[in-house]
């Protein structure tokens, strides 16, 4: 076992070491959503959802931003591990994209009487969402690395660019959207015990990103060390 291949495999078990405390943590919030968080007198029990859309919803746009700025330095320092970083952070935003536009629907159906509709934070959130398996069809297209990680990195901004957009959706257009409760001009508009669950469920998700996040890296480190010793 080679430097590289060891080192990579300790990234990887710190990678699982943050899903775990991610996943638990998660675990112990929905306990607390569930059990000790008073329930919305107006949405009722489906606003519980919101301690798990919301916090997906952050993280996926987290995920891309992260995204554009590793392709930036990468496009500067030309520096392969950026490219990876980027790579690594796509997927990641991809897989919290997922549990945001499932979640969505799941408590759009009882408030808005229906799982989807093309107003503007739903249809630019989902266009994102799109963008980046457009980037990861790409990186899967093309074999010359340095070529696809320089055309990457132009997705990756692009997406990136996109990300303040959605957010800004809800004042720009028309929408059945709520907008934001806690990232709003004025001070947030949830009971502080429902702020404080939120909170408690944006840090776990935030720990489970970057148990994702690096758990990806280390296993592309681990693949391109594999590689090299096996090219040798």
């Amino acid at each position: 076992m080679t430097a590289s291949t060891e080192g990579a495999e300790r990234v990887i078990r710190r990678g699982l070491g943050l899903m775990l405390a991610g996943f638990a943590a998660l675990a112990a919030v929905y306990l607390v959503a569930l059990r000790f968080t008073p329930t919305e007198r107006f949405q009722g029990l489906p606003q519980k959802i919101f301690y798990v859309h919301v916090p997906a919803a952050w993280c996926a746009l987290l995920a891309f931003s992260l995204v554009g700025v590793g392709s930036i330095l990468y496009l500067w320092l030309r520096d392969p591990r950026l490219d990876l970083f980027a790579e690594s952070a796509a997927e990641t935003g991809i897989v919290f994209s997922l549990v945001m536009l499932t979640t969505g629907p799941l408590w759009g159906k009882p408030i808005w009487g229906t799982y989807w509709t093309w107003d503007a934070r739903l249809t630019f959130t989902l266009l994102l969402f799109f963008l980046f398996l457009g980037y990861r069809a790409l990186r899967s297209a093309m074999h010359d690395p340095a070529e696809r990680a320089r055309y990457s990195a132009v997705v990756g901004i692009l997406g990136m660019v996109l990300v303040p957009f959605v957010h800004l959706t809800v004042y720009l257009f028309p929408t059945l959207h709520p907008q934001p409760v806690v990232l709003k001009p004025s001070t947030p508009s949830l009971p502080g015990v429902m702020l404080r669950t939120l909170f408690l469920s944006l840090g776990s998700f935030t720990i489970l990103l970057l148990g994702f996040l690096v758990t990806r890296y280390g296993l592309g480190r681990e693949a391109e060390a594999r590689g090299g010793s096996d090219g040798r």
